[in-house]
Parts: C-alpha cells; structure tokens; sequence
C-alpha cells in the first residue's frame, strides 16, 4: 500500500469531497475521433479532459495500488482489484478496493461498487493492497477465490512515524460467484501483528505463492507450502520483507521464517540501480528463466525513503528532485537464494547481487501474478497524477490510473563486448558472465506491455514512413527534422522506431508535437555519451501552481556484439517502443528501460511525430533511421457496471 496521498504531503491527510457530483456508472469508449489541424480542445468537462480511454481506472475518485491481480481457470477471467476512494479524490482513512475483470488483459468491465470495504473493527481504516488465489483458503478447486489483504485499524501509518503496534493486521476473503462478492473469514485477522521482538517501519501488503527455489533451499516437497511475504523494514536497520511459510491447504497458517534481506539503510550500488530506501511496499518474488533456461530469482520492491537525487539544468547546475517519485521507487534485485542456520533452525535468506529500477517515471507499487494462458509473468503498476496541482486534480474528480499490464522475463543477450561508453561491470544493473568467446553474456530483467495489446491496433490508422533507412543529418534545431513525419491526428496512439546510433551523434530520437508548429512538444531523446534517456516534457501554463513538467531521466546504454564466427562487431540498435493515451505515456527502450510519464495537452489532438538526430560530424554519420511507424487512433471498450 503506498501511503503518500499527494504529490504535497508524505503523510496522508483527509481533503473533503469538494462538491462534483460522482457518476455512479460510465461507459468508456477508447474510439478516439480525428480533428482537424486547426481545431482546438472542444469543452468535454473536466472529468473527460485528460482520462485516458485505453487503460485501466476507478470509475471516478481516488486510486492508486493495483491489487490482487491473478487468473481464474474455472471461468477464464483475469481479475484485478485496486486501491479506491470513492468518496474524493484524496486518499483518505477508509480506502477500499475496486475490481475489475477482462478475458484479454484489454476489454475491461469495472465494478461500479467496491469490492472490498472497512467495514470491521480490525480494518475499520482501510483494506490495504493484498493478492489473489485461484483457490478456497483449503485449497479448494471448486472455483472459490481468495484474497489475502493488509487490514488497517489505526492511522497514520508511515515508514517516518512510530510504528503503532496492532496498527496493521492480515486478513482473508473469498468469492464464490466468480469475484462478483467478497465474504471476509470469520477468523481474521489471521495475523494480529508483526513479529513481537522486531521494532518494525511497516508491516502490510502480503504476496503469496508457491516458490519452489525456496522449497529446494529448505529442503521442503515443492507442494507442501506456499510461501508469504510481507513488506516493511526494521527501524535504523534495513528495508526487508518478513518472509513466512504458509500450508498449501491452508491459507490461514502462517509460520514466521524472517527477514528476507538484510541490504542496509539506502544502499545504492550505482545510478542503474536505484536507491533501496529505508521501507519496501507490495513486495513480489518470483523465478524467471530466460531464452536458455536460465533461472534467477527475483524480488521486485516498491521502495520508500531514498535520498534525493539531481539531475542537470539546462544552464549546466544541478537541481534536487525531493518529492513524489523520487524519494520512493519501483526496484527488483536478483539474489542468491539459500537456506541459512539461525538459532538451530534453518531459515531463507536472498543475498542481494544485483537489481534495476523497473521503471524510471511516476510508476510504484507494481504487483504481478503468474498467468497460466500466455505462460509469463504479468505486472501492473499505479501510475499517479503527482504532476498536476491539487486545484486541477480536485476539479476533474479522479486521480490516478494503472498502467498497461507489462510482461517481465529474465533476458540474455549474448557474445557482449562492450557498452556504450561505461565498463559493463561498473553497470549494477546487469549480470556478466564471461564466455569461451572472451565476450560476456548479459543478464538483465527484460519489460514490455503484453503482447495481446496488439487488439487495440484494430480500427487505428498505420502510419509509416515509406523510405529506405535514412541517414540522419538534421538537428532538432532545424526548421523541419525529415521532410516526412507521421500525421498523428488523435491523443491514443502507438510507436514502434529504431535507430542505428553513430559514433558521431550526440543525440538521436523522436519529436511528438502537441502544436501545428512543434513548438509545444515532447522530446524522446538519446545521449550516448552520457548514457542518459531523457523525456522533455511541454511547458504547459495552467493553474497556480503550474503542472510540474520537469524531465524524466534514466540511465541506458546500447551493447555492441561479436559474432562468434565472423568476429564482426556490431552494435545494437536504439529500439523505442511508446503508448500515448490521452495523458500518460509509457516508453519503453530496448525493453530494458521504462519510464512512464504524465503529459497534460492543451490541444485534444496530437499534431505529428518526427525524428531527429543532432551530429557532431555530418560527414561521417552514420546514425540512421530503421523504422518509424506508429497505430493512430487506439481503441477498447471499458464498462462499468
């Protein structure tokens, strides 16, 4: 449960409902209509003006945490839950869930009501994030569900507070219509509190499910338990999750193992790592194997409490970044996993080795589950609306959406010679291993959005450029980058581009428009000396305080391969993947970095797409556009009901 309520305050505070009156069922068509060029934004409300069509959100209010996300064989439906105030659009004492159900990850229908509300004395303040089982609490296959979730009965609670004993407890709920309706177990809480003899900074957001790595370690039969983990931190100590074992036919069983990582206060390997922060949230484990059959284990972390970063000026100074996305973080780690001896008993525990940032933008709290149709590993995060003033945010009567399910494997790339610029040890957020070759195979995790996201394409306008690869020799200073761009004409949209990036190019990528003349635009680009990924958000004057539209920065880097046979060197090309819908942009690069961001147009379409390069050495660029294509027009159908 991620516990900041504003981009304004770490602590959550109660705003009262400020007067809009609340649709109580909508339905949402992601058709988006085509405008001419000269037309400006028509008045659809403020509700409508910058909600996105094709991603998931709350029917209106507050929301933030993906919950209980899984899969139901007996009916074939996916289900995801989320944290949701209905009453305003703060968070606020009482959050609930909502809940959503889709057969494709793509068309959706919304509950119009909560699923889960605090509506006991153990959860009187709140129903925190938690995790689904297709199964009853004993395991029953009959087609009963179960969630597991953090119930709340005092507030606040945040990792610089004095944790409050009893504050947070572990509770259970199951559905037997299908996850139309939710019955909370008679027993719950079915853990009171965290471990008695740790003075803890959290205790909440459990994730369970079978864990055979750990089963091995521990020398149990791979079916025998399920395993729990619980997210916090133990005070002036570490960030950890307290790791329990769980009988696989009784969900109420709970036996406390441990902490299982002890890493220290903010360690922070390097810039490709992130900070690791003094509390986690919504902690997931799970094994990935790559192309090979190579296996890691992995936890991914919603990180809270880094340091302040910097991140340069246009006029060469540094500036600290202090708030919303940048003092907490979505993180994983791959670690060694091992069974340890601990007072005659023998306990787990996951040596930290390396980890990455899963992604660099306003995207928290991710949460996964195992899907048994596509055989991969499927992820949401919240994306937030920190950007954007109260005023703003309170006058358009939502905050917050869920970004697009992402699909997260383990990912080897192989016979690597270099990176770009940096030594490929001194990147903390890669695996090497050194080959028969004298090159190295590169291990990283590897994140896109499902691939059954294709549907949206259905209906859209494909715009390409029908050139042979271009040789890029234009600066974004120019009056006009390439003499022919993509006509995007809508706010919902798809990209696909690649670019083989020169020695002499300084910077290399694409230019969306959001006026007739470029000059309000958002800027995509590439500097491979500095191994930076930036998006150059619009300046965009509304409201008082205006939308914060600083720079989203992350570090990637481009790897040159050996053919083994040849002993030709190449190296890879500079891949760009992005989803524009409405308001949010999610950008993907090489499928190793993601940053998500939030763009408030004033305009209600977009006016193309352009790419550039700026070159040191005209003459000998080699820098050159593969592919530039892009969906205009993406559509799907959200119901609520």
């Amino acid at each position: 449960m991620a516990t900041t309520a504003t981009q304004d305050m770490d602590v959550p505070y109660h705003v009262s409902a400020n007067g809009i009156q609340h649709p109580t069922s909508l339905f949402i068509n992601g058709e988006a209509k085509l405008h001419e060029p000269s037309h400006k934004r028509s008045d659809k409300g403020a509700f409508f003006r910058w909600r996105p069509s094709y991603h998931l959100m709350a029917p209106h209010g507050w929301m933030n945490d993906p919950c209980a996300p899984g899969y139901d064989p007996s009916t074939g439906l996916y289900h995801v839950a989320f944290q949701w105030n209905p009453k305003g659009n703060d968070w606020d004492e009482g959050i609930a869930w909502g809940h959503s159900e889709s057969r494709d990850l793509v068309s959706w229908k919304t509950a119009k009501m909560t699923c889960l509300t605090p509506d006991t004395h153990y959860d009187r303040c709140g129903v925190f994030t938690g995790c689904f089982r297709p199964t009853g609490i004993n395991g029953e296959t009959d087609g009963t569900l179960s969630y597991i979730y953090t119930s709340v009965n005092k507030l606040p609670i945040h990792h610089t507070l004095t944790y409050t004993e009893g504050s947070e407890s572990l509770s259970l709920a199951t559905s037997t219509d299908g996850g139309r309706s939710w019955e909370k177990f008679p027993d719950n809480p079915i853990l009171m509190a965290p471990p008695s003899d740790i003075e803890v900074t959290g205790w909440r957001d459990p994730f369970v499910a079978p864990w055979p790595s750990l089963s091995a370690a521990l020398g149990h039969k791979a079916d025998e338990y399920m395993y729990g983990i619980i997210s916090g931190g133990i005070v002036n100590k570490t960030p950890t999750t307290f790791i329990y074992s769980i009988l696989a036919k009784d969900l109420s069983k709970w036996e406390y193992l441990g902490p299982l990582m002890t890493v220290g206060l903010n360690h922070k390997l390097s810039r490709w790592s992130g900070d690791l922060g003094v509390n986690w949230e919504v902690s997931n484990f799970m094994t990935l194997s790559d192309q090979d059959g190579v296996s890691r284990d992995i936890l991914v972390v919603g990180a809270e409490g880094g340091l302040p970063v910097h991140v340069p000026k246009a006029s060469g100074e540094n500036q600290a970044l202090t708030g919303g996305d940048f003092t907490r973080a979505p993180l994983w780690m791959m670690g060694q996993l091992r069974g340890i001896n601990r007072d005659g008993r023998l306990v787990p525990e996951m040596q930290y080795e390396f980890g990455g940032v899963l992604d660099f933008g306003c995207f928290y709290a991710a949460n996964s589950f195992w899907d048994p149709v596509s055989k991969e590993r499927i992820l949401w995060g919240w994306i937030t609306e920190d950007d954007l003033p109260n005023k703003l945010r309170h006058h358009q009567n939502w905050s917050g959406l869920l970004s697009l399910p992402r699909i997260v494997r383990l990912k080897s790339v192989h016979h690597v010679k270099n990176a770009r610029v940096s030594n490929l040890k001194s990147i903390t957020s890669v695996e090497t291993e050194l080959d028969e070759h004298g090159t190295y195979t590169v291990r990283t995790l590897e994140t896109m959005p499902d691939k059954r996201l294709e549907s949206l394409r259905i209906g859209a306008r494909k715009l390409e450029l029908h050139l042979s690869p271009v040789k890029m020799d234009a600066s974004l200073a120019g009056s006009n980058v390439l003499s022919e761009y993509l006509d995007i004409r809508t706010l919902h949209w798809e990209l696909e581009c690649s670019f083989t990036v020169g020695k002499s190019c300084n910077s290399v990528g694409i230019v969306i428009g959001h006026s007739v003349d470029f000059q309000t635009r958002t800027v995509l680009s590439f500097c491979p000396e500095d191994e930076t990924f930036t998006i150059l958000r619009p300046e965009i004057a509304l409201g008082d305080p205006a939308i914060d539209n600083k720079p989203e920065v992350a570090p990637h880097t481009l790897f040159t391969m050996v053919n083994p046979v040849t002993g030709q060197a190449e190296e890879e090309p500079l891949q760009i993947r992005a989803w524009f819908d409405q308001s949010v942009l999610e950008v993907f690069i090489c499928g190793r970095t993601a940053i998500s961001t939030r763009i408030y147009p004033q305009e209600d379409r977009c006016f193309g797409i352009k790419a550039f390069a700026e070159i040191s050495d005209v003459e000998s660029s080699s820098t050159i556009l593969q592919k530039l294509e892009a969906w205009d027009g993406l559509r799907t159908k959200i119901e609520v009901a």
